[in-house]
């Protein structure tokens, strides 16, 4: 399995508008943030996209990627869901819509906001068939496992994916832990997870709590991602324990 991140920023990206890096050294490559998105790959070349970030375009041109097999939604927030118009360019050589999918409250939300994607219009096809994730158990290859978790007063879906003997787990946009997310991400072999900033925040997990979940769930490798503008790669990484790395837009690993 491969695990390419696309974008490992807030929701206002690093540098925000005004060209302000925070405490982020502008000179460091890393540091540059798009809003977060991922792809999960398999042996046989299936391609999984969570999230479609207002930066997708942008994201998939970097890592030359020209198509996947289905589409994976956390939550309707902004930052993870309104680059939907990029995948127009991915339904033109498809003799049918993109799978798509969801839970049900994201799918209802996304569904009115961005009807002309899942129901055409004037003439266009639809870009994107969505379902709800009530009873998806297995995808293009790929076991598919989810569970809720608490994001403030909304909440995000936490995935995990299961493909040629190993497992990568994605918890971004969560601000509390709960069993579920334990149970769904115990003994992963690679966690992407939530980590905006060091100090807590009402919606977000921050580094502690980043690193209680790790622990809980007895990851093998966690990364962080959703990382702000007081996260110094360089900094960040130096305090770290091992198994535990930052993001950052192009990571790729293979397990």
């Amino acid at each position: 399995m491969k695990l390419i991140m696309l974008g490992s920023g807030t929701s206002t990206g690093v540098p925000r508008i005004g060209d302000d890096w925070g405490e982020c050294d502008p000179a460091e490559p890393r540091n540059r943030r798009t809003r977060v998105s991922i792809i999960v790959e398999s042996r046989e070349g299936k391609r999984l996209l969570v999230d479609t970030s207002p930066d997708l375009r942008q994201q998939l041109l970097a890592n030359r990627i020209g198509s996947v097999d289905g589409v994976f939604w956390t939550h309707d927030h902004a930052d993870h869901c309104h680059g939907i118009d990029d995948l127009r360019v991915m339904r033109y050589d498809r003799s049918g819509p993109l799978p798509g999918f969801a839970g049900e409250e994201t799918a209802r939300r996304l569904r009115a906001r961005f009807s002309y994607v899942f129901a055409g219009e004037h003439g266009y096809p639809t870009i994107c068939e969505l379902s709800t994730l009530e009873r998806l158990r297995i995808f293009a290859g790929f076991g598919i496992g989810h569970c809720l978790m608490p994001h403030g007063p909304a909440r995000s879906t936490g995935f995990r994916f299961d493909a040629d003997g190993k497992s990568i787990g994605y918890a971004t946009d969560f601000s509390e832990i709960v069993p579920a997310m334990v149970e769904l991400f115990k003994g992963v072999d690679l966690l992407v997870c939530d980590c905006l900033r060091r100090r807590p925040h009402p919606t977000h997990a921050h580094l502690e709590m980043a690193l209680d979940l790790a622990k809980r769930c007895g990851v093998r490798r966690m990364v962080l991602t959703h990382l702000d503008k007081s996260m110094n790669y360089a900094t960040l990484s130096a305090e770290l324990p091992a198994g535990v790395e930052a993001g950052y837009d192009g990571l790729e690993i293979v397990l």
